[in-house]
C-alpha cells in the first residue's frame, strides 16, 4: 500500500516535470503553481511586519512570560520556604510531644508502682491491726470501752470497801 502510494506521488511529480515545457502558459503555470501550494499561506504585504518589528513583539511577549515566571516562581519559592518552616515547627511539636509522652508514661508507671506499694502495705497494716485487735469498728470500740468502764468502777467499790 506504502509502495503504491510512493509511486503514484512519483508519477505525479514526474507528470508535472513533462509537463513543464515551453508549450505551456504563464496562466497554467500560475494555477498550477497555486493548486500544488495552494496549502502553504503566502503572507501579504499589507499586513506584513519587518522582521525587527516581529521579533521585537516576540521579545516582548518572551519577555511578559519570563516576568511571568519569574514572580510565580518567587511565589512558589516563598510558599516552598513557609511550608520548610511549617514542617520543621510540626516536627519539633511531635518531638516535645513524644517527649511529654514518655515522660507521662513514666509517671504513670511510678504511679501505678507507688499504688501497688500501697495496697501491700495495706493489707501487712490490717492483718497486724487485726493480730493486735486494732481492726474493731467505733461500735465496738464504744462496747469495750463500757465495758472497761464497768470493770474499772468494781474495782473501785471494791477497794472502797475494803
Amino acid at each position: 500500500m506504502v509502495k503504491e502510494i510512493s509511486n503514484s506521488w512519483n508519477q505525479t511529480r514526474r507528470m508535472k516535470r513533462v509537463d513543464e515545457c515551453p508549450i505551456t502558459t504563464l496562466e497554467y503555470n500560475g494555477w498550477l503553481d497555486k493548486r500544488i501550494n495552494d496549502n502553504i499561506p503566502k503572507p501579504s504585504l499589507e499586513s506584513a511586519r519587518s522582521m525587527e518589528e516581529y521579533l521585537r513583539v516576540v521579545l516582548s511577549k518572551l519577555e511578559i512570560i519570563k516576568e511571568d515566571f519569574e514572580s510565580k516562581s518567587l511565589e512558589l519559592e516563598k510558599r516552598i520556604e513557609t511550608l520548610e518552616e511549617e514542617k520543621m515547627h510540626l516536627r519539633l511539636d511531635v518531638d516535645v510531644q513524644k517527649l511529654e509522652a514518655e515522660k507521662l508514661r513514666k509517671e504513670k508507671r511510678k504511679v501505678k508502682e507507688d499504688r501497688d506499694s500501697l495496697k501491700t502495705e495495706y493489707k501487712k497494716m490490717h492483718l497486724s491491726m487485726k493480730k493486735a485487735g486494732l481492726g474493731k469498728t467505733s461500735e465496738q470500740w464504744q462496747q469495750e470501752i463500757r465495758e472497761e468502764k464497768a470493770k474499772a468502777d468494781r474495782w473501785e467499790r471494791k477497794f472502797q470497801e475494803i
